[in-house]
C-alpha cells in the first residue's frame, strides 16, 4: 500500500477524451530527450512526449498505456500529459499495429526520393510502441 503522502495527480488528456484521471507514486514515459520516471515533488518541467509506454504505479499497482506524442507537464503534485493519442492496450488492434509496422519498415527499406522518412519512422514508432504496450 502506497503512502499518501507520496501520492500525485495525474491526468492523460487527448482531443476526444479525458484518457485518465487518478493518483499515483510514480509515473514513467517517453521523451524526446529519452524515459523519464517522476515522483512527488520533481522539479518542474514541460517536456515534449515520444511514443511509448506511460507507466503509472498506483497505490493498487500499475496501468500500462500507449502514449503517441504530445507534451508533459510535470508539477511538484501534478503530471498532465497532453497527448495526441492514448490508448489502453485492451483497445489496441496488434494485427492492424503489425501491418503498420510492415508498411513503415518497406516505406523504410525502399529509400526512394518521394519517401517521407522522418514521417516512416514515426508510424514505426507507433506501431512498435502498440504492439509493445500489448504484449505487457
Amino acid at each position: 500500500m502506497a503512502d499518501n503522502e507520496r501520492m500525485f495527480q495525474v491526468k492523460i488528456i487527448t482531443p476526444d477524451r479525458i484518457f485518465y484521471t487518478g493518483e499515483a507514486e510514480m509515473v514513467e514515459f517517453n521523451t524526446t530527450s529519452g524515459a523519464i520516471g517522476v515522483y512527488k515533488n520533481h522539479i518542474p518541467i514541460t517536456t515534449v512526449l515520444a511514443p511509448g509506454a506511460v507507466i503509472i504505479h498506483e497505490s493498487s499497482g500499475e496501468k500500462v498505456a500507449a502514449v503517441h506524442a504530445g507534451f508533459a507537464e510535470i508539477l511538484s503534485d501534478k503530471v498532465t500529459f497532453l497527448a495526441e493519442i492514448a490508448e489502453w492496450p485492451e483497445e489496441i488492434d496488434v494485427s492492424r499495429a503489425e501491418e503498420a509496422k510492415k508498411r513503415a519498415e518497406d516505406r523504410l527499406a525502399a529509400k526512394t526520393a518521394d519517401v517521407d522518412i522522418a514521417r516512416a519512422e514515426f508510424a514505426l514508432r507507433k506501431a512498435l510502441t502498440r504492439i509493445d504496450v500489448k504484449g505487457m
